[in-house]
């Protein structure tokens, strides 16, 4: 079972418009449903017909509406009851743009309390000892941390899961980022600036291998249309999906993040995880919404896709260990 984490979830609400004109009237297409990176990673693996559960904690009119949502979807959940109340993200997205052109309008959220977060580390535990039954399982964290919780918060749930036998996937950034490298993930994933950001770097192979030294066993960096390129000590690989001429990337990472813990609990070499991953994504922004993706061209994209291989000391090409 692939567990994921959302700790800041919220409701997301998205505008789909020809062109954003400010200073005018718009009347767009809307759509709402539950989200947050790692409820993104749970609707792809369900779509993908993979075994998964969504934890995150929810709150107030909108958390009710967030749960409203997922049990509609029949997406696998988990809900943590909290005091306060769950965020609002709104984006627009043009239609007209080339690019895919897509503007976010993303709230804070609640802060959590002491006795909410150990709520939801024993609500984790609980899961993860029951996912070591099964050989494929992987814990998935990603997104942000919420107000009231210190930048150690990932890496405690890291060494729980490590406890458990479990691997983890960090996709997250800045503070979040580095507190969790020294609990050894077995993926981390950020995008190229958050990776650039969290080392202080200006070269991305150079940042990606300080994050290997400080802990990770490997990093995936996004580079929206340019691809995946995946860091290990074994070797790197780049995949890069054809080119989509606008669309919504609103979840594509997410779709990603899905693939690559399929890959992980499977055990699949890094070129063919890394392929998969690429093509999902890129399958995810010809849709409109996150969580959702073209399953035709998914499977075309990735029947297309070689990724190739940067000069390395050694070579191999099997993920992180179990």
């Amino acid at each position: 079972m692939i567990v994921t984490v959302t700790l800041n979830p919220a409701l997301d609400i998205t505008y789909t418009v020809p062109r954003l004109n400010p200073g005018t009237t718009h009347r767009p297409r809307v759509t709402a449903q539950a989200g947050g990176k790692g409820v993104n990673v749970t609707r792809t693996l369900h779509a993908l017909g993979r075994e998964t559960v969504a934890v995150l904690p929810l709150g107030g009119f909108d958390g009710e509406a967030v749960r409203t949502e997922l049990e509609t979807a029949s997406v696998p959940h988990h809900v943590i009851p909290i005091s306060g109340a769950t965020r609002r993200t709104v984006t627009v997205v043009q239609t007209q743009s080339p690019d895919g052109l897509a503007t976010g309008f993303n709230e804070s959220g609640p802060e959590l309390t002491v006795g909410e977060w150990a709520e939801i580390c024993a609500a984790i535990g609980a899961l993860l000892e029951t996912a070591t039954q099964d050989a494929s399982s992987v814990l998935v964290l990603s997104g942000k941390l919420p107000r009231g919780l210190a930048d150690s918060a990932y890496a405690e749930l890291i060494a729980v899961a490590d406890g458990f036998g479990v691997p983890t996937i960090l996709d997250t950034e800045g503070p979040a980022l580095l507190a969790g490298l020294g609990a050894r993930p077995a993926i981390v994933k950020p995008n190229a600036d958050e990776l650039l950001d969290a080392t202080g770097l200006s070269d991305p192979a150079q940042a990606a291998a300080e994050l290997l030294k400080r802990g990770a066993r490997a990093v995936v960096a996004s580079s929206g249309p340019d691809g995946l390129t995946a860091h290990t000590a074994d070797g790197s690989w780049t995949a890069r999906p054809p080119r989509i001429d606008g669309g919504n990337p609103t979840g594509a990472g997410d779709a990603a993040v899905a693939a690559l813990a399929v890959g992980l609990a499977g055990g699949t070499a890094w070129p063919d995880a890394l392929a998969d991953a690429a093509a999902l994504s890129a399958a995810t922004v010809l849709t409109d919404r996150a969580g959702v993706f073209d399953a035709e061209a998914y499977q075309r994209f990735k029947s297309e896709l070689t990724p190739y291989s940067h000069p390395s000391p050694s070579r191999g090409t099997t993920p992180p260990s179990r």
